[in-house]
């Protein structure tokens, strides 16, 4: 591989690590196409295997940074963490098995309702839906490890990392400040992240000399975006993140239905 394609992907690896890190996501959602777009890849499930190990590192270095800034919730992280490692595992899996066509179209329906809430830019506490003040309830718990599952699955199944879910869920339903939104779902990533990248290797889907300068980029850039976040007014933090919830659910359906 030249050295210009090299420098190229690890450029891209900056960017994406800088914005993932802001908006709580994985950097999937853009790596994704990169890698298909792109030519680098052939196949979904090669450009999904690179993209999970690139998710590894972004939450990994934006978590740091959040946790130093005391911003990420254990409690609700570790709650929901066991659903998530669970479901990556499973999903992950079924990507050699199954068509995941019909599956992408309901996950990018399933993010009308967050798009539309994030653009407007309003909080939790202005959402009938709203869970906010119940957070000990069984049904809190419930939504919570649901949360999970899907998160985990999008993880495993499309690379995406898993905050195209966790991010609204928190925000929306809970109420939570976006920040902290934010760094929890980098948080909760993780290992479900470390899961689905270890089996999509196993699965033969891993192009570690792709994902090598992407890691770089990410791991640099992931830094960037939490010093950068404290500085945006937090409704447009919001409709920021609901452009990018727009542009994965868009992408996610138009690659299931070509």
């Amino acid at each position: 591989m030249s050295a210009l394609v090299l420098t190229a992907l690890g450029l891209a690896g900056l960017g994406i690590g800088a914005l993932a890190s802001l908006l709580g996501v994985g950097g999937g959602i853009f790596m994704v196409p990169l890698l298909l777009l792109g030519g680098f890849v052939s196949t979904t499930q090669a450009a999904v295997g690179t993209s999970i190990l690139g998710v590894v590192f972004t939450s990994l270095s934006g978590s740091i940074v959040y946790a130093r800034k005391r911003l990420i919730d254990y409690r609700l992280g570790l709650l929901i963490m066991p659903a998530t490692v669970v479901s990556a595992w499973f999903a992950t899996r079924l990507t050699a098995v199954i068509a995941s066509r019909w599956l992408s179209v309901a996950f990018g329906v399933f993010l009308i309702y967050p798009i539309a809430t994030m653009l407007r830019g309003r909080s939790g506490q202005e959402v009938r839906l709203s869970l906010r003040g119940k957070q000990h309830g069984p049904r809190v718990y419930v939504l919570a490890t649901l949360a999970g599952l899907l998160a985990g699955a999008g993880n495993g199944l499309f690379g995406i990392g898993g905050g195209t879910v966790l991010v609204p869920f928190f925000a929306v339903f809970l109420g939570l400040d976006i920040l902290t939104a934010v760094a929890t779902s980098l948080f909760i990533m993780l290992p479900s992240s470390v899961v689905a990248s270890y089996q999509h290797w196993v699965q033969g889907n891993l192009r570690t000399d792709l994902a090598l300068p992407l890691v770089i980029g990410l791991a640099i850039g992931a830094q960037i975006g939490p010093h950068v976040g404290s500085r945006i007014p937090k409704n447009r933090l919001r409709q920021l993140f609901g452009l990018v919830l727009l542009y994965a659910a868009v992408n996610v359906v138009a690659n299931a239905l070509r």
